[in-house]
């Protein structure tokens, strides 16, 4: 008796089959939601409230607070078999495996940028039209999408869901969560090309390169100053607006820079982590420290005449 070797599978195969059991597996929900419950029924007109301990979100269903609670959690149930990466939805696994399939169906006319999704391709075309259809109530900032306007009203509401076991520390967004566990691990995923220094995130990579190629795409529209990152050109333009968002919430002055509230902060805290090494005088900020080494202040620098090495305790 004969056996017939089967032949090898290829990677698009896989894919395909994952994505034909993720449809499967849809269908199969769907028909069981329009299913009449056999227990537990709830009276006409009566609905249930399942509110998120976390985030305070209400639901109708204790499945939809279920699959909220990943966002809280972390929880990833979807894993791509090709690569390893996880989901915490079917459908963004579903559009994952697309990228491994090699079908970029939806493409550009006005760029030669495709896309797996008709829905990427249309958030992409946005970037052409300039149009931010989204607006906060509050300060008036606009958004592509609606999800970027609903994340940005956190931080208005002072909601910080995100909760770091490691420190205890809070954040608005689940990737502000995970851009921080970095710190506690040490990964830093981002490698610069040119001279190999690594980064937590991808846009400090960005950043960091154009000192390499010199870019400066963020230019002022009031004097026509460049700058090589955004956060710089805004900060940049409260010098012409005088904008000054930063606001103490001890005595009430504000800042344009959060650094420079920060380091205001410490007049009312009496914080002085700035150390000079040679003499031991604190200071609340480093400028203040930089001060005191140039002028020679200290009496230990005036005798050696060696610069005071910056020590932050």
């Amino acid at each position: 008796m004969q056996f017939e070797e089967e032949p090898c599978r290829t990677r698009d195969e896989d894919t395909e089959e994952q994505i034909g059991l993720m449809e499967q597996s849809e269908v199969e929900e769907k028909r069981h939601q329009f299913q009449k419950p056999q227990q537990n029924t709830q009276r006409r007109g009566e609905k249930c409230s399942c509110i998120c301990s976390q985030c305070g979100s209400s639901f109708t269903a204790k499945s939809s607070l279920k699959k909220h609670m990943r966002i809280h959690t972390g929880e990833k149930p979807f894993t791509c078999r090709q690569c390893g990466k996880s989901f915490v939805w079917a459908a963004s696994l579903k559009n994952h495996l697309l990228v491994h399939s090699g079908k970029r169906s939806f493409g550009c006319d006005q760029c030669d940028k495709t896309f797996v999704v008709a829905e990427y391709l249309k958030r992409h075309m946005k970037i052409h039209a300039d149009v931010k259809p989204h607006v906060c109530s509050v300060c008036g900032k606009r958004f592509l999408r609606l999800d970027q306007l609903k994340q940005h009203l956190k931080i208005h509401n002072g909601v910080r869901s995100y909760l770091c076991f490691d420190c205890g520390k809070t954040f608005i967004t689940p990737g502000d969560l995970k851009q921080h566990q970095r710190v506690h691990t040490g990964e830093k995923p981002y490698k610069c090309t040119h001279c190999g220094k690594s980064f937590t995130r991808s846009r400090s990579l960005k950043a960091h390169e154009r000192f390499h190629t010199g870019e400066k795409p963020y230019k002022c529209t009031h004097c026509g100053k460049s700058f090589s990152n955004l956060s710089s050109l805004k900060v940049h333009e409260r010098v012409h607006t005088g904008e000054k968002p930063y606001k103490c919430t001890h005595c009430g002055k504000s800042f344009a820079r959060s650094g420079s509230l920060k380091e205001h902060k410490r007049v009312h805290t009496g914080e002085k982590p700035y150390k000079c090494s040679s003499c031991g005088k604190s200071f609340t900020g480093s400028s203040g420290l930089r001060t005191h080494e140039k002028k020679r202040c200290c009496p230990k620098v005036q005798s050696s005449h060696s610069d005071p090495q910056l020590k932050i305790v």
